[in-house]
């Protein structure tokens, strides 16, 4: 369903209280002269938005990655496997949610329909007491959405919402962005959870999947971000927790044809080439980049945490001591691991795409990548197995990572106990520990899209952007918000973005949010 805001802004999504934010007006691109010149330093999601924003009004731009393909965390790579099979392999499963309104638009340059895209049916979520919540016949306009959920969960139903401490609970009703970082940023997730009397079999299932999804432990998170999640996800938008997967892996679906795009452009894509300086020169900005220097007029740094300390710490005329020292003091979220097993058996026919888990010791979700995966279904048609993937978040950086994975394996035997009897044809094991820490009190000390130099912007799912997005949609969305930052003191009309209502929903539950606040 489509619909269209003011200036004809047009928002796919079913949500008639998503919001527009209309750019800054301006001319619609450069013409006539010289357009500047913007180097774009990390080619995944956010440096991917920034670029395209820029070029398509006519900018030119060089886009550095150092890896050999596009794609950042989302990336994928070639690999044999022991039968022969070349397949793809990628650091796994990236829920696509209806809510992505801005990763969405970025992915209709080259696929309007988002044919690449395919929606699951259920997102289930089982605890190892045996429990399953489902959110397939859930209302997904709230407070429906809740209603429902609690009239059809075997885990929370009407006597626990009736335990809960309603005023503990009321900042949930409406969460206010960017306000509720103000309030609940120095607030442990674990602990406004107690405050509240939330189920524990119900904060296992309902809050532990979607914090882990931070690849945090809760007891780290800040309560501000599981607030501004559960808003985004559950509350504050009509869009539901259902959402779609790309139907092939993510270079054939995503990376490949968005890389045509911006060469289309004129974008100047150079992969396998790290940046290693940035230095204010004169009214330019100088790159440095595999032994070669090169001006420009603007920067967006579009990098992981490592990435953005590395940098900053090796351009020490950058920015102000203060925004330096924040940047060195970001932290990176607990090592994580995907594991994916290709099996010479398939996993029962009911057995679920996706699947949350919690308290299989360490095990966080299961994906079973024949289901809805174009390559991994090709390869179980011809061999008669299954493709069946395994993420585990936040784990102890002490622990020994062979007997991590060997757990894994045990714990998906618990989950499918048909795959005890599988042989596992070849196995991958991935691990990481880049993604950002949303740690307790955080909030303020996190980049903002714009930095102390007027031309050099930050972007990535690090940065706070004061609108209530996160992971993907929050780096797509930084992304153009760095492309506009520019674009407005250039005097030319940036992306047009959506999100998810700023504010709780409903009038008279935002007045009892707001006298509970005020005692």
């Amino acid at each position: 369903m489509s619909a269209f805001g003011r200036a004809g802004a047009v928002r796919r999504g079913r949500d008639r209280k998503a919001q527009v934010l209309m750019p800054t007006p301006g001319r619609a691109r450069f013409t006539g002269g010289e357009a500047p010149r913007v180097a774009v330093v990390g080619g995944g999601i956010a440096g991917i938005a920034a670029a395209t924003a820029l070029a398509e009004r006519g900018v030119r731009v060089t886009l550095h990655e150092r890896e050999t393909s596009l794609g950042g965390r989302l990336a994928g790579w070639r690999t044999c496997l022991a039968d022969g099979s070349e397949v793809t392999m990628s650091r796994g499963f990236h829920a696509f949610f209806r809510q992505y309104y801005n990763l969405r638009g970025l992915l209709r340059r080259t696929d309007p329909a988002l044919t690449c895209l395919t929606p699951l049916p259920d997102y289930p979520l089982r605890h190892s007491g045996g429990l399953t919540d489902s959110f397939a016949r859930v209302p997904r306009t709230p407070p429906w959405s809740a209603l429902g959920f609690v009239a059809l969960s075997p885990t929370f139903g009407w006597r626990d919402l009736a335990s809960m401490d309603p005023r503990a609970a009321l900042p949930l009703l409406d969460v206010r962005v960017p306000e509720v970082y103000g309030r609940f940023d120095g607030v442990r997730a674990t602990d406004f959870l107690a405050g509240v009397r939330f189920p524990e079999a119900a904060h296992h299932l309902a809050f532990e999947v979607f914090s882990r999804s931070f690849f945090v432990d809760p007891r780290e998170l800040s309560a501000a971000e599981l607030l501004v999640m559960f808003h985004i996800y559950f509350l504050g938008s009509s869009e539901g927790l259902l959402f779609d997967v790309p139907g092939e892996p993510f270079p054939r679906a995503l990376w490949e044809p968005l890389g045509g795009y911006l060469e289309k452009h004129g974008v100047d894509i150079r992969t396998g080439t790290p940046v290693d300086a940035v230095r204010p020169v004169g009214g330019d900005l100088e790159v440095e980049s595999d032994g070669t220097r090169e001006r420009h007029q603007a920067v967006v740094l579009a990098l992981d945490t490592a990435g953005l300390r590395g940098i900053v710490a090796r351009s020490p005329a950058l920015g102000s001591a203060g925004w330096r020292d924040d940047v060195q003091g970001l932290r990176a979220a607990p090592p994580f691991l995907v594991s994916r097993l290709w099996l010479d058996r398939p996993v029962r026919e009911d057995r679920a795409g996706f699947l949350g888990t919690s308290g299989f010791g360490g095990l966080d979700n299961v994906s079973v990548l024949d289901r809805w995966e174009g390559e991994a279904a090709r390869w179980a048609t011809r061999t008669g197995g299954s493709v069946v993937e395994l993420h585990a978040y936040a784990v102890d950086p002490a622990a020994e990572p062979k007997r991590v994975q060997e757990r894994l394996v045990d714990r998906l035997h618990e989950v499918y106990p048909e795959t005890r009897e599988a042989r596992i044809v070849d196995a991958r094991h991935e691990w990481r520990s880049d993604c950002p820490l949303f740690d307790v009190g955080g909030y303020h000390r996190r980049p903002s899209v714009r930095t102390p130099h007027p031309r050099v912007m930050v972007a990535g799912d690090l940065v706070r952007t004061r609108l209530p997005v996160a992971l993907m949609e929050r780096a797509a969305t930084s992304g153009f918000l760095a492309a506009n930052a520019l674009l407005t003191d250039w005097g030319i009309r940036g992306q047009v973005l959506w999100t998810v209502p700023r504010a709780g929903r409903s009038r008279v539950l935002r007045a009892l949010a707001g006298a509970a606040a005020r005692r």
